[in-house]
């Protein structure tokens, strides 16, 4: 198969592969022996509560078949994952990773640089509702930024004004068609020649807001230890109201709390806001068009959806070292409509599918692709578990409780619970309820099919970009 039938039927054979892992447990679920319950019984709940309840529930050793497989396939992915970052780190094939920290380490060695400075830049494409805000969460930082510059992208309303206003610089992009990641790319050849090996570059989204502390932190990281290429943030949502602004900080909570298990191991360096070493950057756009993606020249992939998930695959393919501290967290807006939250995502799941496309099955890769097959892998059986639900339903003359089921339900309740608890009461409950999180899963999922499909017909992918408005403002009156 060419490489770009391959780039379009990425999404069709991860999930194929995905339907065929759930088949293979289908069937050897249904070749084993049928569990025997009788017929349902009937009992009395607390005194009140009249109820038909079954018994059956699968053969002992059919579900710890399935627990120890569950297991197997998740400590196998970590053992592999482990092993490839520990090989990555100690390589020293300046051809293949010439940003591997053994090589960075003694090529700075007994070199002092000169103290890490910060360097940020803010790509703006009319965000004039949010840019003052995030300018300030900069100002008010306890380890200031050194520079902070506004890369404007064809505004047509007074985002540069703005910027202007809060006494920082300015770039305009030039004729630029390639939205966000072309204008960083005009920004960054003016800016990188500059700059010396510690004085980084951070890019931030528009929409967002620095936790305190969190150039400090990163600061620091970056002090400590020459051999680290790039640090990410954690984001978390803001406080906007209604129950699809909690779906989205419940989501990013759990995001939060599984990197923090990782100790920092980065899934991705986020665009709202990731610090970078300038030999980092350098040496991605001398790679471009020979061992990575892109144009040779070009920090970032002009061609790619989602440019920080590229770029964090582009780093990882060259041996860099990353990391997304717990203390570095930032605040970012919300999708504050069900369309808006659909176009975001979609652009996010087809993104991240064609750049496994782009770059393929290699070592830096296999984590990213051993999540897209559980999440075909969720979509199948989240899908299932709605379709049996229905058909029991409509099936039945009475609603029949079944023990066993409703056991490993609670267990799930828990997790929910559990897992966003530092969100307080509201996510707590949110999670407690599970069918609503189990209805914006579905939602998630039909975009995740809808990304596939796009695909694999060609359709021309859009930006989808969320402009956010100003609140009105008061009338003045003369007088």
């Amino acid at each position: 198969m060419g490489a770009g039938r391959f780039n379009r039927a990425v999404g069709l054979v991860i999930l194929a592969v995905a339907g065929g892992a759930a088949a293979l447990l289908w069937f050897a679920v249904a070749a084993g022996d049928r569990p025997t319950s009788g017929t349902p019984s009937e009992g009395i709940v607390f005194g009140v509560w009249d109820v038909v309840y079954d018994t059956e529930a699968p053969a002992p050793r059919i579900a710890v078949a399935a627990i120890a497989l569950a297991l197997l396939f998740a400590a196998g992915v970590a053992s592999l994952e482990r092993r490839i970052v520990r090989r990555s780190h100690r390589t020293t094939d300046a051809g293949q990773a010439p940003l591997a920290p053994q090589l960075v380490m003694a090529s700075t060695a007994g070199v002092y640089a000169g103290p890490v400075t910060v360097t940020v830049l803010i790509p703006a494409h009319n965000e004039e509702a949010s840019l003052g805000a995030t300018i300030t969460s900069l100002s008010s930082q306890s380890h200031r930024p050194e520079r902070v510059i506004v890369v404007a992208d064809n505004c047509t309303d007074t985002t540069v004004e703005i910027a202007h206003r809060h006494g920082v610089e300015v770039i305009e992009s030039v004729d630029n068609t390639h939205k966000k990641a072309g204008a960083l790319n005009q920004a960054m050849s003016q800016v990188l020649p500059g700059l010396g090996d510690n004085d980084v570059l951070m890019v931030m989204d528009a929409d967002t807001s620095l936790d305190q502390g969190f150039l400090a932190v990163a600061v620091a990281r970056l002090t400590d230890d020459r051999a680290l290429m790039a640090v990410g943030g954690l984001f978390y949502g803001d406080e906007s109201a209604g129950m699809l602004a909690q779906f989205q900080r419940n989501e990013y909570i759990r995001y939060g709390r599984e990197i923090r298990r990782r100790r920092g191991l980065v899934f991705v360096l986020t665009g709202t806001a990731s610090l970078f070493r300038p030999r980092a950057l350098r040496t991605i756009a001398e790679s471009r068009g020979l061992s990575i993606p892109g144009k040779n020249g070009d920090v970032y992939d002009t061609a790619s959806l989602t440019e920080d998930n590229e770029l964090t695959i582009a780093l990882k393919s060259l041996g860099g070292l990353m990391i997304s501290p717990s203390q570095c967290t930032v605040v970012t807006e919300l999708m504050p409509t069900w369309r808006m939250l659909w176009a975001q995502r979609l652009r996010w799941q087809r993104g991240a599918l064609e750049n496994l496309g782009a770059y393929g099955m290699t070592p830096q890769t296999f984590r990213y692709w051993a999540q897209q097959l559980g999440i075909g892998y969720g979509v199948i059986a989240l899908g299932a578990y709605f379709a049996l639900f229905t058909v029991m339903t409509f099936a039945q003359d009475s609603w029949i409780w079944f023990p066993f089921w409703v056991g490993l339900g609670l267990v799930f309740v828990v997790e929910r619970v559990v897992t966003v608890w530092k969100g307080g009461w509201t996510a707590r409950l949110l999670g407690a309820t599970l069918f609503p999180e189990l209805f914006f899963a579905a939602f998630l999922n039909v975009v995740y099919v809808k990304g596939i499909f796009d695909i694999a017909l060609g359709r021309r992918a859009t930006w989808n970009h969320v402009v956010h408005t100003l609140p009105p403002q008061p009338v003045r009156r003369a007088g």
